[in-house]
């Protein structure tokens, strides 16, 4: 691939996420990383000599000296997503903004609307969609009436300005609503702060419309990291380890006479202990590829602006992801716990 075919990059912010994404704009074929962009002299300073690009302190500089740029990367903190990508998005550049899309429902309504008014590209960082193991889930094209996540990890004391909801359960928020493919009809939500000052451990029960019915737990307080998801339809049953990117779904196999009978049968209060169930079902692994997802996410970002893709996660999907995730955070906050002032940390 030529110079002259290679896409213009930038990466603004290059904290614990940013940094990776330099480097996979380093690595990519298709990408020309021109710039990293971060307030902090000697962090961006080290990852332009090592990825052989300029180094640069704001925006405006990235702009004034690049005009040429394509494809962004914004990986400053939430709050201030609004406040980077407004000027790019008004020049109809392309944004990959780390989730969550922004930190409230209003901020977020801003920033799908700058990106449409500018026929802008927007992608929001969402990189648990290109988990090989949700990959691999999504390529099956199930209906799932039943949904349980469970993502527990012990707290890093990272990300602690917003609550638990924000900061670890909006990858599943995005995968579930995702997968249910059906509006949300009502939410419940419970959550308990132990160390921060927002919810540590939060459980979100999502109906949606159609009738499924998703469960969602999260804490940054366990002892050990679990990431895993359940699915449940009609005709299977699904289950994924995302960090050990291990998967298994379970189908009926027998015919349709056969399941008549037994649910017959059942009915009829007979002996079943004798019946070999697995005759009844197919168990198989799921066929999971070992593909960085963070890569995989920016090269669908790249074939997203020249237009050979679209992008997984677009603005819509990430300002869903958003509302949802306000939603429970409300929800959680008008739960009532018995003898807890919910308004303080306990």
């Amino acid at each position: 691939m030529t110079d002259q075919e290679r896409i213009p990059c930038a990466v603004v912010g290059v904290g614990r996420m940013g940094r990776h994404h330099a480097r996979i704009y380093h690595e990519l074929p298709q990408a020309e990383l021109l710039a990293v962009v971060d307030l902090d002299e000697d962090r961006r300073g080290a990852l332009a000599d090592q990825y052989r690009c300029d180094d640069l302190e704001t925006v405006e500089q990235l702009l004034e000296k690049y005009p040429q740029v394509r494809a962004v990367t914004v990986a400053v903190p939430t709050v201030y997503h609004e406040a980077v990508a407004a000027p790019l998005l008004e020049r109809g550049i392309a944004c990959l903004i780390e989730k969550p899309l922004a930190p409230s429902v209003e901020v977020a309504q801003r920033i799908v609307d700058v990106a449409k008014a500018n026929n802008a590209l927007v992608q929001v960082g969402h990189t648990e969609r290109f988990n090989p193991a949700v990959r691999a889930i999504s390529d099956l094209h199930i209906t799932p009436r039943f949904i349980e996540v469970d993502r527990v990890s012990p707290m890093t004391f990272r990300s602690i300005d917003v609550g638990v909801v924000f900061d670890i359960m909006i990858h599943d928020i995005d995968i579930v609503l995702m997968m249910a493919k059906s509006p949300i009809k009502d939410i419940r939500a419970a959550g308990v702060a132990v160390l921060a000052e927002h919810e540590d451990v939060a459980n979100a029960r999502i109906e949606f419309e159609d009738g499924c019915v998703a469960n969602l737990t999260a804490s940054r307080l366990a002892m050990k990291t679990e990431r895993k998801l359940r699915v449940i339809s009609e005709t299977s049953y699904i289950s994924l380890n995302y960090a050990a990117k291990s998967g298994v779904i379970i189908t009926r196999t027998a015919n349709d006479e056969t399941l008549r009978q037994v649910r017959q049968q059942v009915a009829d209060g007979a002996d079943l202990s004798d019946l070999d169930y697995t005759e009844l079902v197919n168990r198989e692994e799921i066929t999971i590829n070992d593909e960085e997802p963070l890569k995989a996410e920016l090269t669908n970002f790249l074939d997203a602006v020249t237009g050979k893709a679209k992008p997984a996660v677009d603005a819509d999907a990430g300002f869903a992801a958003v509302a949802a995730a306000e939603q429970i955070v409300a929800a959680i906050r008008s739960h009532t716990w018995a003898g807890i002032d919910t308004s303080k940390p306990v």
